[in-house]
């Protein structure tokens, strides 16, 4: 999983810190990538309309939105926001044999 934090301001540093510490703290910085961006297509692309914006994207199922916008969340609010994404993305997966992709999950 990669999160995407959109915007160059304050706030969008102070959201990437905020994320990078939660990543670290709740020890998923070796699963999740966290980088700043600042591209107007990605910004078109996903309709973000305020700086800062919080990105996920997800390569495997082909999934990329804006989790939210205009707003740096708490450190505490900011873990339990990645806890409940990464078992979101856990739980998405199916735990025997899958016939979508032919293999055992």
């Amino acid at each position: 999983m990669k999160i995407k934090i959109f915007g160059n301001s304050p706030e969008a540093l102070k959201l990437f810190d905020v994320t990078k510490q939660s990543l670290d703290d709740i020890g998923l910085s070796d699963f999740v990538s966290v980088e700043q961006i600042e591209s107007e297509e990605y910004k078109k692309e996903l309709n973000i309309s305020k700086d800062p914006a919080f990105c996920v994207e997800e390569e495997m199922i082909e999934f990329k939105d804006t989790i939210f916008e205009w707003t740096v969340p708490s450190k505490e609010e900011m873990d339990s926001l990645l806890v409940s994404l990464i078992w979101w993305e856990s739980s998405s997966s199916c735990s025997s044999w899958c016939w979508t992709c032919s293999t055992w999950c």
